[in-house]
């Protein structure tokens, strides 16, 4: 099992997450960031750190955001790895939880 950042990650990208990771399994895009689900080892400890509550197991991704599972295995291996905290973008606090703010199958693109 594997961890997966979702839709409320787009447009906040805070790092806290990336701090507590033992495995440095995150990978971050231009404005959110993945998990790379073949490093991850589940141990649980990034997604209480998140403050905008992205983070979820893969079994508990909730039905209108499974999409971000694969969205997750795709970016991981194109997008930089992520290692250190990093200041949120600088809107965060204006998008978190706003819902919805993925586009469908269009993210793919526009995330590359």
């Amino acid at each position: 099992m594997t961890f997966v950042v979702t839709d409320n990650c787009i447009k906040c990208k805070y790092t806290d997450c990336v701090e507590v990771c033992p495995v440095d399994c995150f990978y971050e895009g231009p404005n959110f960031l993945v998990i790379h689900p073949d490093e991850c080892i589940d141990c649980a400890l990034c997604e209480p750190e998140c403050p905008a509550v992205a983070i979820f197991s893969e079994d508990e991704v909730p039905a209108e955001m499974q999409e971000f599972i694969q969205l997750n295995v795709e970016l991981a291996e194109i997008w930089p790895n992520i290692t250190e905290k990093k200041d949120s973008m600088p809107d965060a606090e204006e998008f978190d939880r706003v819902i919805n703010k993925s586009v469908g199958p269009k993210l793919k693109d526009l995330e590359r």
